[in-house]
Parts: structure tokens; sequence; C-alpha cells
């Protein structure tokens, strides 16, 4: 049962869902405290009356608990995150009371992800099953502080999946060429990859761009939104991060080649999506260009590493390139830090100099 405070009034509130004596779902609000203290104080109390709130379904609670963190997070993280819940969990618990599900229920859900697949028929990979437990973990976590869950069951089971992400993969330039050769006879791939390739944006921000996002005198690129697809439907989101709203100036090559594809698709309005394609169509593109090309076959989001590794290898600073990429200066120091060149025998040298000065 979260404590909010009200910017307008400058008073604090609480509100909670919780279960009454005939196990409805009851939505309670309560406003107007003075200071935070009272409000937790309020809500001891109001926890204290009504023991049964956990015995509301997980279903309900599921519910409850998208609808409290609404507020606090991304809308892009909102939607990954509700999806994840609603399609790979809610399904299993979803008639469990709170307080019936025990760890072994826990397990048994584990085991039945582990060994399903998507629609493709291949397996979940361990980070995204480890991406998907994280949110049950979160659901129990948040009705243990808030609601007094006790005991919690996800805390006795270990995660599934890895936090380990894939191994790190990139082109170098020549690898790149030859790819952009074997693709050059479709110009949507063409000019989809050289964004890709040339800007290091993610996936989803170009399949979320509309000819007005270009201000081709000015060689920029606008970033400010994502695209998904889910269950089907198109949707058009805020970017993955605050970091990631961005003004990526474009080489001068790169300006010319986007005004002849803007050239070609006169069949689209301005705020239109520029390349109308899904993530598998430019995956099975990669998958023939590489073919083609006799290059490795990497992943789409490979294409950003190996913008950044092009962009250190050219010299340029970890601070300069987070900016362009839409990451914090640290995250690219951590992740490359393999890539920068060592400057621990200058560093050396120059206090040896200093040193006999």
């Amino acid at each position: 049962m979260p404590v909010y405070f009200n910017e307008e009034n400058g008073t604090f509130f609480v509100q909670c869902y919780y279960c009454d004596g005939r196990g409805a779902k009851r939505h309670k609000v309560k406003r107007g405290f003075a200071d935070e203290a009272d409000a937790v104080a309020w809500e001891g109390d109001f926890l204290s009356s009504y023991q049964g709130t956990m015995d509301m379904r997980f279903s309900d609670f599921a519910g409850v608990y998208i609808d409290e963190i609404r507020p606090r997070i991304r809308e892009h993280t909102l939607i990954t995150k509700e999806y994840m819940i609603k399609d790979k969990i809610v399904p299993y618990f979803a008639r469990m009371r709170m307080t019936e599900i025990e760890p072994i229920d826990i397990i048994r859900w584990q085991n039945k992800l582990i060994e399903a697949t998507d629609k493709n028929g291949k397996r979940f990979s361990p980070t995204y099953l480890r991406t998907i437990d994280n949110q049950l973990h979160a659901i129990f976590n948040h009705a243990e502080r808030y609601y007094n869950l006790a005991p919690n069951p996800a805390s006795k089971v270990t995660k599934m999946g890895s936090k380990e992400t894939k191994e790190m993969l990139f082109w170098t330039k020549s690898e790149y060429l030859k790819f952009s050769e074997a693709i050059m006879d479709k110009p949507l791939s063409y000019y989809a990859f050289e964004i890709l390739y040339w800007c290091g944006i993610r996936l989803g921000e170009l399949l979320a761009l509309t000819k007005s996002d270009f201000n081709l005198e000015k060689a920029e690129l606008n970033i400010d939104k994502s695209y998904q697809r889910l269950k089907g439907v198109d949707v058009i989101t805020e970017p993955k991060t605050r970091k990631s709203v961005r003004v990526v100036s474009m080489p001068k090559f790169l300006v010319e080649e986007i005004q002849e594809y803007l050239d070609l698709r006169d069949d689209i309005g301005s705020h239109e999506r520029l390349f109308g394609v899904t993530k598998s169509y430019l995956a099975h593109e990669m998958d023939r260009g590489c073919d083609g090309a006799g290059v490795k076959r990497i992943r789409i989001h490979d294409l950003r590493h190996s913008h950044v590794s092009l962009l250190i290898e050219m010299g340029f600073s970890a601070l300069a390139i987070a900016e362009r990429v839409g990451h914090e200066a640290v995250d690219i120091t951590y992740r490359y830090a393999h890539l920068f060149p060592s400057k621990q025998e200058e560093m050396a040298n120059a206090l040896d100099l200093g040193r006999r000065e």
C-alpha cells in the first residue's frame, strides 16, 4: 500500500486494494495527511484491520500491482512489463490465492516456462527467462512490502535463466560494406541497415521513424519514440530511457542516401512509419545478406555494437559516444572497456617523467 504525495495541495495520501469479508475486491483511498508519517501510521492501522487482504486471487493482485506502479515507470517499460505478466505469469497462477501460493508452485511454473517454445518452435533464451522471473518476484515483493504478505514464496526460490547476456559480436567496417552490397537490391532493407550501422540507433527506434524525424538541411535525425508489436498490434512508445531522447548527426553521404529514399517513398505521409516492416522481416534480410556476403551472422542489435566499436577505433571518448547512442558514459566505459586502447603505459611514463623533473 504505497504512500503518495499530492503536489497540488502539498498533502499525502494512501491507496490500496483489499478483499472484504465476502472476498470481493475493494479499492481504498485515504487523503489529506499533513505529513508522510501520519499516512504511514494510518496505513499500518488499516492493514491490521484487514488481515484478509492477501486472500485475493493472484490475477486480481497482478492488476493491483500494475495499477500502483503505473505512475512511477515509463510507458515503454510498463507496456513490456504488463505484457510479460499477463502472457507468461497470470495464466498459470490466475485462480490461486496469494496466501496459498507456495515455493513449489513457483518452481513448477519455472519448469513449464523452461520447456516452453515460442511461435517458431524455439525455447526462450536464458536472459528472457530471467526477465520474466524478475516480474514474478517484483509482484510478490510488492505484496510483501506493502500488503504484509508473509511468507513471500518467491524469496525461497532460485531465479531461473541467466542474467548474463549473449557474447557481444560486431562487424568491422569492411564486413558491413560487404553485407550492404548484398542487400542493395531491396531499397527498404538497404536504407534501414544504413541507418542502423552509421547512426547506431536501436531497432525499435528505427521502426518508429517517420519522414518528419529527418532534418536533412541540418543533417540531423531526431529520436524520440520507439516501436513494438505486441499481440499483433503496432505500438509506438517513448524510447527505452530518458537518455534515449536525442538528436543524431548524420554523415553527409547518409544524408544524400536518405534523400534518395524519401523521394522514393512518396506513398507515405510525413508522420507515417518510414519503415513499415516487422523485426522478423529485417532478421530475415540479415540472414539473406550474411549468406550473400559471406560474413559472420550477428544479431541486428549487434549493429549498434558495431557502430560503437567503430567510433572507439576512430578515437572518440566514451562521453561523446554515449551522447550519440543514448547511453550513460559509464555504461559505454563498462560494456566496451576491452575495446578502448590502454592508457596504463602512457600514464606510467608521464608519472615517471614528472618524478624526474
